[in-house]
């Protein structure tokens, strides 16, 4: 069974197209959506019904909950908070009703069987939380605290940090997706996660995709994006402003 897993679309349809065309090519047997679907991107409304079209799981992030019921005060840094409210009403402008409803109600987590023998859980930051970044080079003892909650699970997986990343504990994997449409590990490609297994062996990797990068800082643009100079140079460098 091979298994892809995205998350952190952050309404980037371009990259997220860019995404599923890789993922036909190598042939994975499903596609399961870990969160951040329609915020802090041109193409809100589009890329969640990409998402929806796709008929699989789907678990709600942080960002999801901030389209469904705002960003409030302490969320986000202080001087943010105003631009990241205009952002959310300008994503919100662009979506329905019912879309709104749908990603209030989004499940917070999954349990996926890879094989007979192996069981993934998926979630967005943490098990407890769609808020709290876990990062990369979190001691093990951190991680297993954090996010290796079910005992009975063999591979961690979450979105959130937009950082990917593959590490391995105790004879069970835990890894981050990276972001489809806004990766802030430096490198401005596209991020998303396959996860095979045969019987009781797995193996989980991260695959990197490129797409047009132009367009998109074009589509923000051409849209009056409300946080335009941070996002596009987001999008084009691959990484937060230094």
């Amino acid at each position: 069974m091979k298994t892809a897993f995205i998350s952190d679309i952050h309404g980037n349809a371009t990259a997220l197209e860019a995404v599923l065309a890789d993922i036909g090519r190598k042939q994975a047997d499903r596609i399961v959506v870990l969160g951040d679907l329609c915020y802090r991107g041109p193409e809100p409304k589009k890329s969640l019904d990409l998402v929806r079209n796709l008929n699989t799981d789907v678990i709600r992030g942080n960002a999801d909950d901030w389209i469904y019921r705002g960003v409030r005060a302490g969320e986000v840094p202080r001087q943010n908070l105003d631009i990241m409210r205009e952002e959310q009403q300008w994503t919100l402008d662009r979506l329905t009703a019912e879309d709104v409803e749908y990603l209030g109600h989004l499940p917070a987590e999954i349990t996926v069987g890879l094989t007979e023998n192996i069981t993934v859980h998926g979630f967005h930051a943490t098990p407890d939380s769609v808020f709290e970044p876990v990062q990369p080079n979190e001691p093990d003892e951190v991680l297993e605290d954090k996010l290796m909650k079910k005992q009975e699970s063999d591979i961690y997986l979450y979105g959130h940090i937009h950082h990917p990343y593959v590490r391995h504990i105790k004879g069970k994997c835990v890894a981050n997706l990276g972001s489809v449409g806004l990766p802030f590990d430096g490198l401005n490609q596209a991020s998303y996660l396959i996860a095979e297994g045969d019987g009781s062996q797995f193996n989980v990797g991260i695959h990197r995709v490129k797409y047009d990068i132009e367009k998109v800082k074009n589509q923000l643009k051409a849209a009056d994006y409300p946080n335009l100079e941070f996002l596009s140079g987001t999008i084009e460098r691959g990484s937060l402003p230094q």
